[in-house]
């Protein structure tokens, strides 16, 4: 009878240890599977978050490349007006210059000698007339190539500009040219993008003659 009882007592043992055992497994493997699901969570939401971030890199640079290329395209449109203007007003000084040496030249009719001096004297204008135009044609040519240079830098022409809040930017914009404007906001919306002070420089461009 006791040998019985012992028996009993062992197999009631083994029969707990091995329920014992496949708890610490079942919770083994519980655990390996909550593990290998929060790492597949992990890597999708890493994912996303990586393709969001790519997204916004792309969406950035096309909006980037749209502004610059709507830029050059208007500071071509500028440079070729200026060019008009400049010859037109080449052409109007020298009709003006020889029409003027026409005139002296019939007045001097009864003189050759006056007539030899106003001719000279309205050659030597027209030459001096048509060198100052060619200097202004270019002074003006360089310096819309600066200002062309420093728009693609896109540094806004605004000492400490990261460091100013939308008044302080604000309180500097007057005196500013047209291009300088420009520059303003472009750099601004490529930056802080801050939509009260874009709105104040489109203002300001609207009303610019």
């Amino acid at each position: 009878m006791v040998d019985r009882r012992r028996e009993q007592a062992v197999d009631e043992a083994a029969a707990r240890f091995a329920d014992t055992l496949a708890e610490s497994y079942r919770i083994v493997y519980e655990q390996a599977a909550e593990a290998r699901e929060r790492q597949g969570r992990l890597a999708q939401d890493f994912s996303e978050r990586v393709m969001d971030h790519l997204k916004d890199q792309v969406e950035s640079g096309r909006a980037a490349s749209e502004r610059l290329a709507d830029q050059s395209r208007r500071q071509q449109e500028a440079g070729r007006a200026l060019a008009r203007e400049s010859v037109n007003a080449y052409v109007d000084f020298l009709n003006t210059a020889f029409s003027q040496y026409r005139e002296g030249t019939q007045r001097a009719a009864g003189s050759a000698q006056e007539g030899a001096r106003v001719g000279t004297q309205a050659v030597s204008d027209v030459v001096g007339i048509a060198a100052g135009v060619t200097r202004g044609t270019a002074d003006i040519a360089a310096d819309t190539t600066r200002t062309t240079a420093e728009i693609a830098a896109g540094q806004p022409p605004i000492e400490g500009y990261d460091e100013l809040n939308v008044d302080e930017v604000t309180s500097r914009l007057d005196g500013l040219s047209e291009a300088e404007l420009r520059r303003v906001r472009s750099y601004e919306q490529r930056n802080k993008n801050r939509e009260t002070l874009v709105a104040e420089v489109d203002r300001r461009l609207a009303a610019t003659p």
